[in-house]
């Protein structure tokens, strides 16, 4: 049950987190409709990252596999990052758009970094709670 509620507070806290990133970075673009996506990520990766995160509390070396999941994931949306700025550079000179390019790439890997890292350190540190509590008492 301790797994259920560390999961489900965990996935609050950083849904918060993403959006309050996202919004910010709307608010500081001028951003339209566009952003509509950049909050549908942010709610499906929040999601994704709740469920990975839930199936990794299960293992007997959970906060190792915690860690790797959330250094993963982190890794994953830097190079997604990158290569969204990569094609938007890579765009002919007379198509690129500038203005409404990069404010959209930064709005789709910044708040989903931002979930990951609040998921991971709520988890992790729930975790390691939970072994400290199992050996006082073993």
């Amino acid at each position: 049950m301790r797994k259920f509620f560390t999961s489900l507070f965990a996935f609050f806290i950083s849904w918060f987190a993403g959006g309050l990133v996202a919004l910010g970075l709307a608010i500081a673009t001028d951003a339209q409709e566009e952003y509509i996506l950049v909050f549908m990520a942010s709610a499906l990766v929040t999601i994704v990252v709740t469920i990975v995160f839930f199936v990794a509390q299960f293992f007997s070396n959970a906060p190792a596999i915690i860690d790797w999941l959330a250094l993963c994931t982190i890794v994953l949306f830097v190079l997604v990052g990158l290569g969204l700025i990569g094609w938007t550079f890579s765009q002919p000179v007379d198509k690129r758009q500038w203005g409404s390019d990069l404010p959209i790439v930064a709005g789709l890997v910044l708040p989903n970094l931002a979930t990951v890292l609040v998921h991971w350190l709520f988890v992790r540190w729930r975790v390691g709670r939970g072994l400290m509590n199992a050996q006082v008492n073993a």
